[in-house]
């Protein structure tokens, strides 16, 4: 990384202030170049900026962070400058015109990891705070990017080389005064204590993830049974089409909620029966589909027209929801299985409502709040971990008899908690995390 680069660090657009920020090994000689001089580091200062012809670009704040303690741990430079438009062009060209390149999605970042500045869980927490729309994302991705998950694993990482050094010892030298007889059986304990603590942290019910990316909850039943309108209710809009003709709805439609600080995929599906066409049929399989794979199910029931049964409840389990509909024309007691809430409603009057709204904020945070201090918030975490346990699983069967395969084991379940950290070579991944960042950071 012997090139220096640039980007504008602020929102795009007309602004009162914008920042562009510089970073490499040119980033001190840049600044000079333009404002006459270097600033005192870590210091504010006031300077006007002038192009190569001596024409003025702006009275900016500078800011100069000498290596290693900036953000990327290079040289880095900061022009917080008027945000118009045209001043921000006119200083990216005076930049371009000092040999500085334009910065690619996430390459700040990247090179604060490349650095020792952040390991890669806490950049991608870094990302996730910028994209945090919610005060539990925020709070999530903070404790991400304050090094809780890649602490934990490091701790993990740790104990996985002394157990593997204890393994291979006995490998090695088996013969030796000073090597303990049966000191591979000594590791036992060890790692059957971290595959109890990577159990334990894999149990969590895919709540960081939910957190992260959205909790789904698939609205089904028959047509007509109130699925639209209870889809409007929530997102208050015409979102879908609500009409009196069976089968309206034939694709998914999704709205975003947010709920008790959580954000919340609603789905509206197509009605659950015997198709009239293959349109409609194709809708019918992406209904069940959705639910099939959806958080939560929400069963709305027309007990104007229908009575419920056992039957009519097959599709839910524990910890979903069913509305009985159209309360308000009918009354009715319905067998709702254990574990399944269930409200009498009526979409129409919004009769019941707010008691369902209070349920579902409530269940929002049983399931997805918490004091955990680290939670898994991506799949790519939940492979790897489940890889290591899978490979720490393995060790432990061999450990008496194949000592040697299972210190094999061991040195994959470090390898893949070295790749969540981003502590061993693999650009592949590097390359999928630091892409998805926006430019300028």
């Amino acid at each position: 990384m012997t090139d220096t680069i640039f980007a504008l660090a602020s929102g795009s657009g007309r602004a009162g202030v914008a920042i562009v920020r510089v970073s490499g090994p040119d980033a001190g000689p840049a600044l000079a170049a333009l404002a006459g001089g270097l600033p005192d580091p870590r210091r504010a200062a006031l300077r006007s900026l002038n192009a190569r012809d001596g024409s003025l670009i702006d009275r900016a704040l500078l800011l100069w962070f000498p290596a290693p303690r900036s953000f990327t741990g290079e040289d880095v430079a900061e022009f917080h400058i008027h945000g118009g438009p045209a001043v921000i062009e006119a200083l990216i060209e005076a930049l371009m015109a000092e040999g500085l390149r334009p910065a690619e999605p996430g390459e700040f970042s990247r090179r604060a990891f490349a650095h020792g500045q952040m390991d890669l869980t806490e950049a991608e927490g870094l990302a996730d705070l910028i994209d945090a729309e919610t005060q539990t994302q925020r709070q999530q991705a903070l404790a991400q990017m304050g090094g809780a998950l890649g602490s934990l694993y490091g701790e993990w990482r740790d104990a996985l080389i002394d157990t593997l050094a204890a393994i291979e010892g006995e490998i090695d030298f088996p013969d030796e005064d000073d090597v303990p007889e049966g000191l591979s059986e000594r590791a036992g304990p060890p790692l059957e204590a971290l595959c109890a603590s990577m159990r334990a942290h894999l149990a969590d019910n895919h709540r960081g993830e939910r957190v992260r990316d959205g909790f789904t909850i698939a609205v089904i039943g028959a047509p007509n049974a109130g699925k639209s309108s209870l889809i409007n209710y929530m997102a208050q809009r015409d979102a879908a089409i609500v009409s009196d003709i069976p089968g309206t709805t034939r694709d998914i439609i999704e709205v975003r909620l947010i709920r008790a600080g959580f954000v919340v995929y609603m789905a509206d599906t197509a009605g659950l029966r015997e198709a009239s066409d293959v349109i409609e049929a194709e809708g019918v399989r992406r209904a069940l589909a959705r639910a099939e794979s959806a958080d939560m199910r929400c069963l709305m029931i027309d007990v104007s027209r229908e009575t419920p049964d056992e039957a009519t409840f097959a599709m839910l389990r524990a910890g979903d929801v069913a509305l009985l509909n159209k309360t308000d024309l009918v009354s009715v007691n319905a067998p709702v299985p254990e574990g399944v809430a269930a409200f009498a409603v009526s979409v129409k009057t919004a009769s019941g409502l707010d008691a369902f709204n209070a349920w579902l904020d409530d269940e929002l945070v049983a399931r997805l709040g918490g004091a955990e201090a680290a939670p898994l918030s991506r799949a790519r975490h939940r492979q790897l971990v489940e890889r290591a346990l899978g490979s720490l699983e393995e060790a432990l069967s061999l450990l008496s008899s194949r000592p040697e395969l299972a210190g094999a084991e061991v040195n994959r379940a470090i390898r893949a908690l070295g790749e969540l950290t981003g502590a061993v070579d693999i650009e592949d991944v590097l390359d999928r995390v630091f892409s998805q960042f926006c430019i300028g950071k």
